[in-house]
Protein backbone atom coordinates (compact mmCIF):
# COMPACT_ATOMS: atom_id res chain seq x y z
CA UNK A 1 0.00 0.00 0.00
CA UNK A 2 1.22 3.52 -0.88
CA UNK A 3 1.60 6.00 1.93
CA UNK A 4 -0.39 9.28 1.64
CA UNK A 5 1.58 12.39 0.68
CA UNK A 6 2.51 14.77 3.43
CA UNK A 7 1.51 18.43 3.48
CA UNK A 8 5.03 19.55 2.44
CA UNK A 9 5.02 17.30 -0.62
CA UNK A 10 1.58 18.62 -1.76
CA UNK A 11 2.78 22.21 -1.49
CA UNK A 12 5.90 21.39 -3.55
CA UNK A 13 3.75 19.81 -6.31
CA UNK A 14 1.45 22.87 -6.47
CA UNK A 15 4.46 25.22 -6.86
CA UNK A 16 5.79 23.15 -9.75
CA UNK A 17 2.44 23.22 -11.55
CA UNK A 18 2.16 27.03 -11.21
CA UNK A 19 5.75 27.70 -12.41
CA UNK A 20 5.11 26.10 -15.82
CA UNK A 21 7.98 23.65 -15.62
CA UNK A 22 5.82 21.01 -17.26
CA UNK A 23 6.59 22.56 -20.68
CA UNK A 24 10.35 21.96 -20.27
CA UNK A 25 11.48 18.78 -22.06
CA UNK A 26 12.44 15.96 -19.77
CA UNK A 27 16.10 15.08 -19.36
CA UNK A 28 17.29 11.70 -20.58
CA UNK A 29 18.02 9.27 -17.80
CA UNK A 30 21.73 8.84 -17.07
CA UNK A 31 23.31 5.52 -16.08
CA UNK A 32 23.57 4.92 -12.40
CA UNK A 33 27.34 4.25 -12.61
CA UNK A 34 28.02 7.75 -13.91
CA UNK A 35 26.25 9.27 -10.91
CA UNK A 36 28.36 7.31 -8.41
CA UNK A 37 31.77 8.68 -7.32
CA UNK A 38 34.85 7.20 -8.96
CA UNK A 39 36.21 5.04 -6.18
CA UNK A 40 39.38 3.99 -8.03
CA UNK A 41 40.49 7.59 -8.59
CA UNK A 42 39.70 8.65 -5.07
CA UNK A 43 41.53 5.58 -3.70
CA UNK A 44 44.56 6.32 -5.87
CA UNK A 45 44.62 9.98 -4.82
CA UNK A 46 44.41 9.12 -1.14
CA UNK A 47 47.14 6.51 -1.53
CA UNK A 48 49.44 8.99 -3.31
CA UNK A 49 48.78 11.62 -0.66
CA UNK A 50 49.66 9.15 2.04
CA UNK A 51 52.89 8.32 0.23
CA UNK A 52 53.87 11.98 -0.10
CA UNK A 53 52.89 13.23 3.32
CA UNK A 54 53.64 10.20 5.52
CA UNK A 55 56.27 7.60 6.14
CA UNK A 56 54.23 4.77 4.62
CA UNK A 57 57.32 3.49 2.82
CA UNK A 58 59.09 3.13 6.13
CA UNK A 59 56.19 1.10 7.47
CA UNK A 60 57.08 -1.80 5.11
CA UNK A 61 53.58 -1.91 3.67
CA UNK A 62 52.23 -2.09 0.11
CA UNK A 63 48.92 -2.73 -1.58
CA UNK A 64 49.43 -6.50 -1.62
CA UNK A 65 50.73 -6.80 1.94
CA UNK A 66 49.39 -9.33 4.40
CA UNK A 67 46.82 -8.41 7.03
CA UNK A 68 49.39 -8.24 9.82
CA UNK A 69 51.62 -5.93 7.76
CA UNK A 70 48.69 -3.61 7.02
CA UNK A 71 47.69 -3.57 10.68
CA UNK A 72 51.24 -2.66 11.65
CA UNK A 73 51.24 0.13 9.06
CA UNK A 74 48.02 1.57 10.45
CA UNK A 75 49.45 1.44 13.97
CA UNK A 76 52.67 3.23 12.92
CA UNK A 77 50.85 5.98 11.02
CA UNK A 78 48.00 6.51 13.49
CA UNK A 79 49.48 9.83 14.73
CA UNK A 80 49.87 11.28 11.20
CA UNK A 81 46.45 10.39 9.76
CA UNK A 82 43.10 9.37 11.00
CA UNK A 83 42.70 5.70 11.74
CA UNK A 84 39.50 5.72 9.73
CA UNK A 85 41.33 6.95 6.61
CA UNK A 86 44.19 4.51 7.03
CA UNK A 87 41.84 1.59 7.46
CA UNK A 88 39.89 2.60 4.37
CA UNK A 89 42.98 3.00 2.21
CA UNK A 90 44.66 -0.20 3.37
CA UNK A 91 41.36 -2.13 3.34
CA UNK A 92 41.38 -3.06 7.00
CA UNK A 93 38.30 -3.20 9.17
CA UNK A 94 38.50 -0.81 12.09
CA UNK A 95 37.08 -3.44 14.38
CA UNK A 96 39.91 -5.76 13.37
CA UNK A 97 42.47 -3.04 14.05
CA UNK A 98 41.13 -2.18 17.52
CA UNK A 99 40.71 -5.83 18.43
CA UNK A 100 44.27 -6.58 17.33
CA UNK A 101 45.97 -3.84 19.34
CA UNK A 102 43.66 -2.84 22.16
CA UNK A 103 41.67 -5.89 23.21
CA UNK A 104 42.65 -8.16 26.09
CA UNK A 105 44.19 -11.52 25.11
CA UNK A 106 41.94 -14.53 25.19
CA UNK A 107 42.01 -16.93 28.11
CA UNK A 108 43.45 -19.72 25.95
CA UNK A 109 46.26 -17.41 24.82
CA UNK A 110 47.19 -16.66 28.43
CA UNK A 111 47.21 -20.35 29.27
CA UNK A 112 49.44 -21.11 26.29
CA UNK A 113 51.86 -18.42 27.38
CA UNK A 114 52.16 -19.95 30.86
CA UNK A 115 52.67 -23.42 29.36
CA UNK A 116 55.40 -22.04 27.08
CA UNK A 117 57.29 -20.82 30.13
CA UNK A 118 57.13 -24.28 31.68
CA UNK A 119 58.21 -25.91 28.41
CA UNK A 120 61.20 -23.56 28.15
CA UNK A 121 62.22 -24.31 31.73
CA UNK A 122 62.00 -28.07 31.14
CA UNK A 123 63.90 -27.79 27.84
CA UNK A 124 66.77 -25.94 29.53
CA UNK A 125 66.86 -28.19 32.59
CA UNK A 126 67.37 -31.27 30.41
CA UNK A 127 70.09 -29.68 28.23
CA UNK A 128 67.96 -29.29 25.09
CA UNK A 129 67.58 -33.06 24.79
CA UNK A 130 63.85 -33.68 25.33
CA UNK A 131 61.22 -33.83 22.62
CA UNK A 132 57.50 -33.15 22.72
CA UNK A 133 56.64 -36.63 24.03
CA UNK A 134 58.96 -36.45 27.05
CA UNK A 135 58.10 -32.79 27.78
CA UNK A 136 54.40 -33.68 27.91
CA UNK A 137 55.22 -36.39 30.46
CA UNK A 138 57.29 -33.98 32.60
CA UNK A 139 54.51 -31.35 32.47
CA UNK A 140 52.04 -33.88 33.79
CA UNK A 141 54.40 -35.25 36.44
CA UNK A 142 56.01 -32.07 37.81
CA UNK A 143 53.45 -29.34 37.11
CA UNK A 144 50.15 -31.24 36.98
CA UNK A 145 49.35 -29.94 33.48
CA UNK A 146 47.51 -32.47 31.33
CA UNK A 147 47.47 -31.47 27.66
CA UNK A 148 47.66 -33.37 24.40
CA UNK A 149 50.87 -34.24 22.61
CA UNK A 150 49.81 -32.23 19.57
CA UNK A 151 49.37 -29.08 21.63
CA UNK A 152 52.85 -29.45 23.13
CA UNK A 153 54.27 -29.94 19.63
CA UNK A 154 52.49 -26.83 18.28
CA UNK A 155 53.64 -24.67 21.20
CA UNK A 156 57.24 -25.84 20.78
CA UNK A 157 57.15 -24.96 17.08
CA UNK A 158 56.12 -21.39 17.90
CA UNK A 159 58.95 -20.99 20.42
CA UNK A 160 61.88 -21.48 17.97
CA UNK A 161 63.82 -23.55 20.48
CA UNK A 162 67.49 -24.27 19.65
CA UNK A 163 67.85 -27.75 18.19
CA UNK A 164 70.38 -30.19 19.57
CA UNK A 165 72.17 -32.42 17.06
CA UNK A 166 72.13 -36.15 17.78
CA UNK A 167 75.30 -36.79 15.76
CA UNK A 168 78.72 -36.70 17.31
CA UNK A 169 80.63 -33.63 16.10
CA UNK A 170 83.79 -34.22 14.12
CA UNK A 171 86.95 -33.24 15.93
CA UNK A 172 89.29 -31.12 13.86
CA UNK A 173 92.76 -31.40 15.25
CA UNK A 174 95.30 -28.67 14.81
CA UNK A 175 98.02 -29.86 12.46
CA UNK A 176 101.47 -28.57 13.30
CA UNK A 177 103.66 -27.76 10.34
CA UNK A 178 107.13 -29.25 10.25
CA UNK A 179 109.72 -26.64 9.34
CA UNK A 180 111.98 -29.32 7.85
CA UNK A 181 109.25 -30.54 5.44
CA UNK A 182 109.07 -27.73 2.89
CA UNK A 183 106.77 -27.71 -0.13
CA UNK A 184 108.98 -26.66 -3.03
CA UNK A 185 106.57 -27.87 -5.73
CA UNK A 186 103.57 -25.68 -4.74
CA UNK A 187 101.24 -27.53 -7.17
CA UNK A 188 103.31 -26.61 -10.25
CA UNK A 189 102.53 -29.83 -12.07
CA UNK A 190 103.80 -28.86 -15.55
CA UNK A 191 107.61 -28.78 -15.66
CA UNK A 192 109.34 -27.78 -18.90
CA UNK A 193 111.59 -30.85 -19.25
CA UNK A 194 111.66 -34.51 -18.19
CA UNK A 195 113.65 -35.73 -15.18
CA UNK A 196 113.22 -32.43 -13.37
CA UNK A 197 110.27 -33.20 -11.03
CA UNK A 198 109.24 -36.62 -9.79
CA UNK A 199 106.29 -37.38 -7.52
CA UNK A 200 105.63 -40.50 -5.49
CA UNK A 201 102.97 -42.13 -3.33
CA UNK A 202 101.69 -45.60 -2.38
CA UNK A 203 98.29 -47.25 -2.04
CA UNK A 204 96.66 -50.30 -0.45
CA UNK A 205 95.53 -53.33 -2.47
CA UNK A 206 93.86 -56.37 -0.92
CA UNK A 207 95.31 -59.78 -1.84
CA UNK A 208 93.46 -62.83 -0.49
CA UNK A 209 92.11 -60.76 2.42
CA UNK A 210 95.51 -59.22 3.28
CA UNK A 211 96.61 -55.72 2.34
CA UNK A 212 99.64 -55.29 0.10
CA UNK A 213 101.19 -51.98 -0.87
CA UNK A 214 102.07 -50.49 -4.27
CA UNK A 215 104.46 -47.53 -4.50
CA UNK A 216 104.96 -45.61 -7.77
CA UNK A 217 107.25 -42.82 -8.98
CA UNK A 218 105.88 -40.57 -11.76
CA UNK A 219 107.68 -38.04 -13.96
CA UNK A 220 105.46 -34.95 -14.00
CA UNK A 221 106.59 -33.82 -17.46
CA UNK A 222 105.03 -36.77 -19.28
CA UNK A 223 102.99 -38.35 -16.44
CA UNK A 224 104.95 -41.56 -17.03
CA UNK A 225 105.33 -44.18 -14.30
CA UNK A 226 109.10 -44.63 -14.23
CA UNK A 227 109.43 -46.83 -11.13
CA UNK A 228 107.20 -48.98 -8.92
CA UNK A 229 107.47 -51.64 -6.23
CA UNK A 230 105.20 -54.07 -4.36
CA UNK A 231 105.54 -55.27 -0.77
CA UNK A 232 103.61 -56.76 2.14
CA UNK A 233 104.85 -53.97 4.41
CA UNK A 234 104.69 -50.22 3.99
CA UNK A 235 108.09 -49.17 5.25
CA UNK A 236 111.14 -47.31 3.98
CA UNK A 237 112.23 -50.32 1.89
CA UNK A 238 109.07 -49.99 -0.22
CA UNK A 239 109.77 -46.37 -1.18
CA UNK A 240 113.52 -46.94 -1.55
CA UNK A 241 113.00 -49.74 -4.08
CA UNK A 242 110.63 -47.64 -6.17
CA UNK A 243 113.02 -44.65 -6.19
CA UNK A 244 116.11 -46.73 -7.00
CA UNK A 245 114.31 -48.42 -9.93
CA UNK A 246 113.25 -45.03 -11.29
CA UNK A 247 116.70 -43.53 -10.74
CA UNK A 248 118.40 -46.37 -12.62
CA UNK A 249 115.80 -46.44 -15.41
CA UNK A 250 116.30 -42.70 -16.12
CA UNK A 251 120.13 -42.90 -16.23
CA UNK A 252 120.71 -41.29 -12.82
CA UNK A 253 119.66 -37.67 -13.51
CA UNK A 254 121.07 -34.79 -11.49
CA UNK A 255 119.37 -31.71 -10.00
CA UNK A 256 116.09 -33.50 -9.37
CA UNK A 257 113.07 -32.46 -7.27
CA UNK A 258 111.32 -35.36 -5.53
CA UNK A 259 107.85 -34.62 -4.11
CA UNK A 260 105.79 -36.82 -1.75
CA UNK A 261 103.64 -36.65 1.36
CA UNK A 262 104.97 -36.48 4.91
CA UNK A 263 104.58 -40.19 5.64
CA UNK A 264 107.16 -41.99 7.71
CA UNK A 265 108.24 -43.93 4.61
CA UNK A 266 109.46 -40.70 2.98
CA UNK A 267 110.72 -38.86 6.06
CA UNK A 268 112.85 -41.77 7.27
CA UNK A 269 116.57 -41.07 7.68
CA UNK A 270 117.59 -43.85 5.24
CA UNK A 271 115.37 -42.50 2.47
CA UNK A 272 116.47 -38.88 2.90
CA UNK A 273 120.11 -39.98 2.97
CA UNK A 274 119.62 -41.83 -0.33
CA UNK A 275 118.10 -38.72 -1.93
CA UNK A 276 120.99 -36.54 -0.77
CA UNK A 277 123.46 -39.01 -2.27
CA UNK A 278 121.69 -38.58 -5.63
CA UNK A 279 121.72 -34.74 -5.46
CA UNK A 280 117.93 -34.73 -5.12
CA UNK A 281 115.94 -32.03 -3.36
CA UNK A 282 112.99 -33.36 -1.39
CA UNK A 283 109.60 -31.61 -1.33
CA UNK A 284 106.63 -32.46 0.88
CA UNK A 285 102.87 -31.93 0.71
CA UNK A 286 101.04 -30.28 3.55
CA UNK A 287 99.65 -32.64 6.17
CA UNK A 288 96.14 -33.81 5.43
CA UNK A 289 96.09 -32.02 2.05
CA UNK A 290 96.20 -34.53 -0.86
CA UNK A 291 95.81 -31.83 -3.54
CA UNK A 292 99.52 -31.07 -3.34
CA UNK A 293 100.16 -34.55 -4.76
CA UNK A 294 97.14 -34.70 -7.04
CA UNK A 295 98.92 -36.44 -9.95
CA UNK A 296 99.66 -39.57 -7.93
CA UNK A 297 96.19 -39.56 -6.44
CA UNK A 298 94.72 -39.34 -9.95
CA UNK A 299 96.86 -42.25 -11.18
CA UNK A 300 95.73 -44.54 -8.35
CA UNK A 301 92.12 -43.50 -8.91
CA UNK A 302 92.21 -44.50 -12.59
CA UNK A 303 94.20 -47.67 -11.91
CA UNK A 304 91.73 -48.94 -9.32
CA UNK A 305 88.71 -48.03 -11.43
CA UNK A 306 90.04 -49.53 -14.68
CA UNK A 307 91.90 -52.57 -13.34
CA UNK A 308 92.28 -53.31 -9.63
CA UNK A 309 88.64 -53.09 -8.52
CA UNK A 310 87.51 -55.35 -11.37
CA UNK A 311 89.58 -58.31 -10.18
CA UNK A 312 90.31 -60.34 -7.07
CA UNK A 313 93.84 -61.52 -6.37
CA UNK A 314 94.86 -64.77 -4.69
CA UNK A 315 98.60 -64.20 -4.54
CA UNK A 316 101.20 -61.48 -4.77
CA UNK A 317 102.36 -62.79 -8.16
CA UNK A 318 98.90 -62.23 -9.65
CA UNK A 319 98.90 -58.68 -8.34
CA UNK A 320 102.41 -58.06 -9.65
CA UNK A 321 101.44 -59.28 -13.14
CA UNK A 322 98.29 -57.11 -13.13
CA UNK A 323 100.26 -54.00 -12.09
CA UNK A 324 102.93 -54.70 -14.72
CA UNK A 325 100.36 -55.00 -17.53
CA UNK A 326 98.43 -51.90 -16.49
CA UNK A 327 101.50 -49.68 -16.05
CA UNK A 328 102.85 -50.72 -19.47
CA UNK A 329 99.47 -49.99 -21.03
CA UNK A 330 99.27 -46.69 -19.15
CA UNK A 331 102.68 -45.56 -20.43
CA UNK A 332 102.43 -46.72 -24.02
CA UNK A 333 98.76 -46.93 -25.09
CA UNK A 334 96.46 -44.97 -22.78
CA UNK A 335 95.97 -41.30 -23.83
CA UNK A 336 96.35 -38.76 -21.05
CA UNK A 337 94.27 -35.60 -21.03
CA UNK A 338 96.82 -33.54 -19.08
CA UNK A 339 99.39 -33.95 -21.90
CA UNK A 340 97.08 -33.26 -24.83
CA UNK A 341 95.61 -36.79 -25.13
CA UNK A 342 99.02 -38.23 -25.96
CA UNK A 343 100.52 -41.22 -24.22
CA UNK A 344 103.44 -40.55 -21.82
CA UNK A 345 105.86 -42.27 -24.19
CA UNK A 346 104.70 -40.12 -27.12
CA UNK A 347 105.22 -36.95 -25.08
CA UNK A 348 108.83 -37.87 -24.35
CA UNK A 349 109.46 -38.83 -27.98
CA UNK A 350 108.14 -35.46 -29.17
CA UNK A 351 110.41 -33.70 -26.68
CA UNK A 352 113.46 -35.57 -27.92
CA UNK A 353 112.56 -34.73 -31.55
CA UNK A 354 112.45 -31.03 -30.68
CA UNK A 355 115.91 -31.20 -29.16
CA UNK A 356 117.28 -32.73 -32.32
Amino acid sequence: KLKPLSSKNTEYINLLSQSGLNSIPLLKPMPVKSLLPNKSKSFKNVWLNLKRKSNIKKSDCHLHATLNQRLEAVFKLRHQHKVKTLCRVLKVNRSTYYKHFYSNPALQTCKNQIIRQYILQIYLDYDNSLGAYKIRRVLERDYGIQISLGRVYRLMNTMNLPKRSTEKPKFKSFIKTNELCINHLNQQFNPSSPNSVWVSDFTYIRVNGIFHYLCVVIDLFSRKVIGWSLSKHHDVNLTLQAFQKAYSARDKPSYLLFHSDQGSEYTAFAFRQALEACNTVQSFSRKGYPYDNACCESFFHHMKRECINRKSFRSLDELRLCCFEYINRYNSKRPHRAVGDYTPNEVEELYMQRLV
